[in-house]
């Protein structure tokens, strides 16, 4: 299932929230230079679905704050909406 994602690097808290099934705001502390970012929110979305960070598919979206993922999970396999999960 594709997931479209929002990046907030720099952020002061890691949260994964949910804006509807299929659309997510990620934030995470590290800055978006070298793919420190894109890194820390594949392993934030493996966190919060209960996945392996190579289960995590990046689709694209590489240098901008919209990005699209691949994750092998159905709908009805999600969290329900309005849950925001703090990570650390």
């Amino acid at each position: 299932m594709k997931i479209f994602i929002t990046a907030k690097p720099k952020s002061k808290k890691a949260v994964v929230k949910m804006i509807s099934p299929t659309e997510y705001i990620v934030s995470v502390h590290e800055p978006a230079q070298q793919g420190k970012a894109n890194k820390a929110v594949i392993k934030a979305l493996a966190e919060h679905f209960h996945l392996r960070i190579s289960e995590v598919i990046f689709i694209s979206g590489e240098t901008i704050k919209k990005k699209v993922f691949e994750i092998p999970l159905e709908e009805d396999q999600l969290p329900q909406p309005n849950q925001t999960k703090l990570l650390f």
